[in-house]
C-alpha cells in the first residue's frame, strides 16, 4: 500500500496525485480518445516523488497504434487491448489539456477524480504530493472500464 505518513503540525499526509489517494502504488489517467472515441487509460506506477507511465489500455487497438510507442501488445480478457511500454517514461509533473469530450479522469483504487471542465478546455498539471485532505470519490458506471486499469 503506497500511503505515506508525514508527521507535521497539520497532521498526517497521504500520497496523492492532485489530491486523489494513491493506492497500491499505481494510478491511471483515463480518457475517451478523441480520434477513436474509445475509452482508454495511461497507467502509471509511483516511486518516490516521480510517476512512471508503464502502459496504455484501450477498448480500441487503434489507440495503441496512435501512440507509436515500442512495447509488448496484448489483448486482455474482456476485449481490452494493452501496450506495455518498452521504455517507460518518468515524470515529476505532467501538463495536460483537458476537455469535456475527452473527460480525463484520475483513477486509483476504485476512486475517480475528474480533471476536465464542464465546457471548453483547461490546462491541468498532474503531480504527486503529500496531502492532508483527499479528493475524489467512487467511480460511476461510465468509468467502470477504467477500474481494472489500476
Amino acid at each position: 500500500m503506497a500511503v505515506a505518513a508525514l508527521g507535521a503540525a497539520a497532521g498526517p499526509g497521504r500520497l496523492t496525485v492532485n489530491g486523489l489517494p494513491i493506492l497500491a502504488g499505481r494510478f491511471a489517467i483515463a480518457y475517451v480518445h478523441s480520434m477513436y472515441r474509445a475509452p482508454s487509460a495511461e497507467v502509471f506506477t509511483v516511486e518516490g516523488g516521480r510517476f512512471t507511465m508503464r502502459a496504455v489500455v484501450s477498448a480500441s487497438g487503434g489507440v495503441l497504434d496512435y501512440y507509436a510507442l515500442e512495447g509488448a501488445r496484448a489483448r486482455l480478457p474482456g476485449g481490452r487491448f494493452v501496450l506495455r511500454l518498452a521504455e517507460p517514461v518518468a515524470y515529476r509533473e505532467l501538463s495536460l489539456l483537458t476537455t469535456s469530450l475527452g473527460r480525463r479522469t484520475l483513477v486509483s483504487g476504485g476512486r475517480c477524480l475528474p480533471l476536465y471542465p464542464r465546457g471548453g478546455a483547461a490546462e491541468v498539471r498532474v503531480a504527486l504530493r503529500l496531502t492532508p485532505d483527499v479528493r475524489g470519490g467512487p467511480c460511476d458506471q461510465s468509468q467502470s472500464f477504467f477500474l481494472n486499469t489500476t
